[in-house]
C-alpha cells in the first residue's frame, strides 16, 4: 500500500508518503505560506520514495476542522493530484489525526479529548478513544463551541483498569486557560502544543483503504464544522 498525505490545517504544513507501513514525513511551523511549501515537500518525498503519482494507493489530506484557508488548500491540491493520476482520495479529520498521534505515543492511554482554538473564543472538539484495531475511533460528533460547552463523559474522572485516564491534547489548552484548568484536574495528561501531522493522516487513510472506503477526486472536500456548507460524500467501494 502506498499513501501520500497532506495536512495545512495548522502552523503545521507535513506531508507524509507511507510505503508499506514506512512512513516518511517532511514538516514546517509557517504562520503562513502554507502553499508555497506543500509541493516541494511532495516532490522531495516521492522523489525519496522512488514512487510515481500514479502508483499510489490513493491521496490523503486532513480535510478539517482547522483554518479556513489552510484546510482549502489540503483539499484543492489532493484533488488536483488525484485527478492527474485517476487515484482516489481519503479525507481524514484533523481532530482525530491529533488524537492517533496521541494513542500512538502513549500504548496505556485509550481515551482523547482534542480541543483546537477555532477563534471568535470557540474551540473545535470531539471525544476519541482507542478501538479494536489500535488506532483512534470518535466518541459522538466533532462540534463547536464555547470553551465552556465542552462535554466531560462522567466516568472520565474516574480511573480504574476499566476506564483509564484520559489524555487531552491540543491548542485550545494553551489558548484558553480556563478550559485547561478544568481539563488538567481530571485529565491524566494535557498537551497543549500538538498539532495534527500529516503522518498519522496516513496512517489512518491506510485502515479506510484497506476497507475500501475511499472517495473519487471531486469529493476530496474540507470541512469546517462552522457554519458547515459541506456535506459529507459517501465512500465508494474498490470492489
Amino acid at each position: 500500500m502506498r499513501i501520500l498525505a497532506i495536512d495545512t490545517a495548522t502552523e503545521s504544513c507535513s506531508a507524509a508518503l507511507l510505503i508499506d507501513g514506512r512512513v516518511h514525513t517532511r514538516e514546517r511551523l509557517l504562520e503562513r505560506g502554507h502553499a508555497e511549501h506543500i509541493l516541494p515537500m511532495i516532490d522531495e518525498l516521492l522523489g525519496e520514495g522512488a514512487v510515481a503519482l500514479g502508483e499510489l494507493s490513493a491521496v490523503a489530506f486532513g480535510r478539517g476542522p482547522g483554518a479556513f484557508t489552510g484546510v482549502r488548500l489540503a483539499a484543492s491540491v489532493t484533488q488536483g493530484l488525484a485527478y492527474g493520476a485517476g487515484i482516489p482520495v481519503v479525507p481524514v479529520s484533523d481532530l482525530r489525526a491529533l488524537a492517533e498521534r496521541v494513542l500512538q505515543d502513549d500504548p496505556v492511554l485509550d481515551r482523547v479529548l482534542v480541543c483546537t482554538d477555532a477563534r471568535m473564543r470557540e474551540v473545535y472538539w470531539a471525544w476519541f478513544e482507542r478501538g479494536p484495531d489500535g488506532h483512534a475511533g470518535g466518541i459522538g460528533e466533532e462540534q463547536v463551541g464555547r470553551p465552556a460547552a465542552v462535554v466531560f463523559p462522567q466516568e472520565c474522572g474516574q480511573a480504574t483498569a476499566q476506564v483509564p485516564r484520559f489524555a487531552a491534547a491540543g491548542s485550545a489548552f494553551a489558548a484558553y486557560p480556563q478550559l485547561r484548568i478544568t481539563v488538567a484536574s481530571q485529565a491524566a495528561l494535557v498537551l497543549d502544543s500538538l498539532r495534527p501531522h500529516a503522518r498519522e493522516v496516513a496512517i489512518l487513510a491506510a485502515t479506510e483503504v484497506a476497507a475500501g472506503r475511499v472517495l473519487p477526486p471531486e469529493q476530496a472536500l474540507p470541512r469546517y464544522l462552522r457554519d458547515d456548507v459541506t456535506q459529507t460524500p459517501q465512500a465508494q467501494s474498490l470492489n
